[in-house]
């Protein structure tokens, strides 16, 4: 089993072309296979080294690892040459002459009557040589007879050759085009198993008839269906993020898209979560469903929560420190991010929403939020605030337990309720009245910070006093 995954670097890594990477991954590791990364940059004009780059950070991040490659086209453009002559030494090619002009003309001819504009044959049997002007070279393809091949995912297809015309496999300047370097690479690499989009359904006849014109076996298909957006409509930009990278910006674990891609169109009974050795177990590229799957980034936020909570603390804090560096965030300059992934966790949808909220354990505080400030540091907010800062400054160890006892301690000598003093507490360390459990607000704020901004809050509740 060879599977390849060949993307053009005309842009970012999308969600569709992560899926199908993922879906040749797969497939090759069920079979004890070989999952190869090409990279089809025979689009001189809008291939860039930038959108190379952005293909291979996008395969590290998903931690897709192919065993070879990357293969890249414009490396092997000696060896397409080779094979277009042997094509054209074999009668299988031929020059043709025809100016872009005549081939203008004869499209508006043909859509005005209707047609399906395609290439006449003007060339095909012989055509004397125009002086100035170098020619294309268009494979011969079939004049009659059927295509038929059984796709792995749609079933039995066919296509009349008469549907298809001579289609050109190297421009004027020798470059070649994009079907026939695709079936000299998959041969050369003894690809057995082509997995791609379903865009590409019509351009599989014509890449067959290039096979057997070469005399080589004809690998597998599978043709995916597209990914749609929650309207109905392709997946595209207007519907939010669409690119891989784009996604980690915002805070989602790749394990999590991984098990969200390999969900769209594919599915074994009623699990929803799958770890990476799950899907190599039981996924095959024949369960996929031919029709279009609808993306949900609802159910994408629901599934990287569950992975947020339910992977070791160590591995969510490897893919946090990435935020954190985007943020400008020193982990030094607090808790251990093992500490702060397991207490944020289960409070937060994404890594982006758990380093803003987090942003308070590694920074200095800033101004108080006005309501919170107004409710909890009034006047009668001294004496929890000094009780209970005196009962941490003497405590021997700073672990959760002896913090949370400090508190309740706190308010029962005070005879008031946990609320009379955590709350003053809670906006005296993060400036708001939302954050975790006190105990573990404290644990993670660290015995000399909490202290400081102890007696910073004591000094506001005074002034705040002095001025009533």
């Amino acid at each position: 089993m060879r599977t390849r995954f060949a993307p053009s670097p005309t842009g970012f890594l999308h969600v569709g072309g992560a899926r199908t990477a993922l879906f040749c991954y797969l497939q090759a590791r069920a079979n004890d296979g070989v999952f190869i990364l090409r990279i089809e940059d025979t689009d001189l004009e809008r291939s860039t080294p930038e959108s190379v780059q952005a293909i291979l950070d996008g395969m590290a991040w998903l931690e897709l690892d192919y065993d070879e490659g990357p293969y890249y086209q414009t490396r092997r453009f000696d060896r397409y040459a080779e094979v277009v002559r042997q094509l054209l030494e074999q009668g299988k090619a031929y020059p043709c002459w025809c100016s872009k002009e005549r081939i203008e003309k004869l499209r508006e001819e043909q859509m005005k009557l209707g047609l399906k504009p395609r290439y006449d044959g003007h060339c095909r049997d012989g055509a004397e040589p125009v002086p100035g002007v170098k020619p294309v070279v268009r494979f011969r393809n079939p004049l009659a007879g059927d295509v038929a091949f059984e796709d792995l995912v749609r079933g039995r297809i066919s296509i009349s050759n008469t549907e298809l015309d001579d289609l050109v496999i190297a421009r004027p300047d020798g470059s070649p085009t994009y079907n026939f370097t695709v079936v000299v690479d998959d041969i050369d690499m003894r690809v057995s198993l082509v997995i791609r989009g379903d865009d590409h359904i019509n351009n599989t006849p014509r890449q067959i008839n290039i096979y057997r014109a070469l005399g080589a076996e004809l690998p597998d298909f599978a043709h995916v269906p597209m990914i749609l957006g929650d309207d109905g409509a392709r997946l595209s930009k207007r519907h939010g993020a669409v690119s891989v990278l784009q996604y980690r910006a915002d805070g989602y674990l790749p394990q999590a898209l991984l098990n969200y891609l390999v969900r769209l169109g594919w599915s074994r009974g009623d699990q929803e979560i799958f770890s990476r050795a799950e899907m190599i177990e039981h996924f095959d590229i024949r369960d996929v469903n031919r029709k279009a799957a609808a993306f949900n980034t609802e159910k994408l936020d629901w599934l990287n929560q569950q992975y947020l909570k339910a992977l070791p603390p160590a591995e969510v804090a490897r893919h946090l420190a990435w935020h954190f560096e985007q943020a400008g965030l020193d982990p030094a300059d607090g808790p251990a991010l093992e500490d702060l992934v397991g207490v944020q966790a289960d409070r937060v949808k994404t890594l982006k929403e758990m380093t803003e909220q987090s942003r308070v354990f590694y920074t200095a505080l800033g101004d108080y939020d006005e309501g919170s400030a107004k409710k909890h540091l009034r006047p009668a907010a001294e004496t929890p605030l000094r009780a209970v800062g005196s009962r941490l400054a003497d405590l021997a160890g700073w672990e959760p337990g002896r913090l949370d006892e400090a508190v309740r301690l706190s308010a029962e000598e005070l005879e008031v309720g946990m609320g009379k003093i955590a709350q003053p507490l809670r906006v005296a360390l993060t400036g708001t009245a939302v954050s975790p459990s006190i105990d573990k607000t404290l644990w993670l704020m660290g015995r000399e910070r909490s202290l400081e901004r102890i007696a910073r809050a004591l000094e506001y509740v005074l002034t705040r006093a002095a001025g009533s």
